[in-house]
């Protein structure tokens, strides 16, 4: 598919890139999606104790499902009775075993609930901060409730739905080969223009800059990285957006760093939002005006492993449990993320479990012999789902090595897929070499990192 399209005239692009906007808000923006948004926007002002009985009512709704439909979770308890919903929260969880990725990928199928009709089974893959894809599926109304999330998020910020806006993500909208503007495309429908984060060099960040400054979209979505590469370039030239044109600027599947914010903030004149969230619906987490990032309890529930603990706060690694998607029920997650949630209230006056910050989604640039900066290389992995681990190294421009960790069913066409998908984001000149290893080493700290580069590192 992606041949077809790349063969397509600009035009044709452009009217691609408006289907697919078409079909993507028809699937989102259901009736489902307005009543819940609905009623998380009365919700998000619960005390504590109310928002602790909502998340019981919808955990022992999601357990019981699990227990009767979900083969995996067949022998689980049931939830707790506990008349106090916090109690019954930690009863219910305390029950069920911590789930990991390996355990997942193993036996996936065991997951999938019986009963769902297949055509309300969509599905989708995820990539994690070890590179491994992982199959998932859910529901018409697990995607509608996590735009929920989004969306009460983004009109509290003065956005409504249609509003023009532009994007900056991960999506190969524009053919690597392609060496002259633009460097984007248009979803009509969606009154959305996608930029590529793929073409990203400093002679190609003239013509960004240009198409931003002609641009009268009310916000801005975006990975921080390809954000602050062009806020900085914007800075430099001294071409910022006149404060309050663009209403505001949401991030999200990276961490934002400060130094980010602060130029992305001065370079589009308006406020950076950030929004944490993944691609199994386990969790999302919204920021407010204090910068700290606030879990969206009727979507979810965060425990944290604990690690380090003082009388302000908890860190550790998070387990998560996705509140709303039957599909495929993630119960006591570990999603491979760990944070800092604080004890005490937050000073915005939001009830509720809130963390400081969220740590494991900062990855160096990988640099090609162009000069093309490019970031979030996770979409390389989406569909390798024969891939155990994946880590991508750079020590120079012109080359990059590729660790590999493989599944047995790793074959020759799943190194030909893997090299196409490497090819179509950082392009022909840059040589390749894949290395098959049995692990990938940790950094001091235990994390993985996916990128790691000496030339391309996050800079201030």
């Amino acid at each position: 598919m992606s041949r077809i399209y790349d063969a397509l005239p600009i035009f044709g692009q452009n009217l691609a890139c408006t289907f697919a906007g078409y079909s993507r808000i028809h699937s989102r923006y259901t009736r489902h999606f307005h009543r819940t948004l609905k009623e998380w926007n009365e919700t998000i002002h619960y005390p504590i104790e109310d928002l602790h009985a909502l998340q019981r009512d919808r955990l022992t709704r999601l357990v019981e499902h699990a227990r009767m439909n979900v083969p995996h979770y067949g022998q689980i308890p049931p939830p707790s009775s506990a008349k106090d919903p916090f109690q019954a929260i930690t009863e219910t969880l305390s029950t069920i075993p911590p789930l990991d990725k390996k355990t997942y990928r193993a036996a996936s199928e065991t997951f999938i609930a019986q009963g769902i009709p297949k055509y309300r089974l969509n599905r989708g893959i995820t990539s994690g901060t070890t590179g491994t894809a992982l199959p998932t599926y859910y529901t018409p109304e697990a995607l509608a409730e996590e735009y929920a999330t989004v969306w009460r998020l983004r009109m509290e910020k003065g956005i409504r739905l249609m509003d023009s806006h532009l994007t900056f993500n991960g999506q190969s909208i524009v053919p690597f080969s392609q060496s002259e503007a633009p460097f984007w495309r248009h979803n009509a429908y969606g009154r959305q223009t996608l930029f590529s984060v793929y073409h990203m060099t400093p002679r190609n960040l003239e013509q960004y800059i240009s198409a931003i400054q002609k641009s009268r979209a009310k916000y801005i979505l975006g990975y921080p990285s390809a954000l602050h590469l062009v806020g900085r370039a914007m800075i430099e030239t001294g071409q910022t957006l006149p404060e309050g044109q663009v209403k505001a600027i949401f991030t999200s599947s990276e961490s934002l760093l400060a130094f980010q914010r602060k130029t992305i903030e001065e370079a589009f004149g308006t406020q950076v939002w950030d929004r944490y969230g993944t691609s199994e619906f386990t969790v999302s987490m919204t920021e407010c005006r204090e910068h700290n990032l606030h879990v969206d309890m009727e979507f979810c529930i965060v425990e944290v492993e604990v690690e380090e603990e003082t009388d302000d706060f908890v860190r550790g690694s998070f387990m998560v449990t996705g509140l709303s998607n039957d599909a495929t029920p993630f119960l006591r997650y570990r999603i491979g993320d760990s944070g800092t949630r604080l004890k005490k209230p937050c000073p915005c006056g939001r009830a509720g479990d809130v963390f400081r910050d969220v740590d494991g989604r900062n990855e160096d640039f990988i640099v090609t012999p162009d000069g093309r900066m490019v970031g979030r290389l996770d979409h390389i992995f989406k569909n390798q789902t024969k891939i155990l681990e994946a880590q991508i190294r750079q020590d120079s421009k012109e080359a990059l090595d590729v660790l590999l960790v493989r599944d047995k069913l790793f074959d020759e066409k799943s190194e030909r897929d893997l090299l196409n998908e490497i090819r179509k984001r950082l392009g022909n000149e840059i040589h390749i070499d894949i290395h098959y290893v049995d692990s990938i080493p940790r950094e001091r700290n235990g994390k993985f990192r996916a990128v790691k580069s000496q030339i391309g590192q996050l800079a201030q």
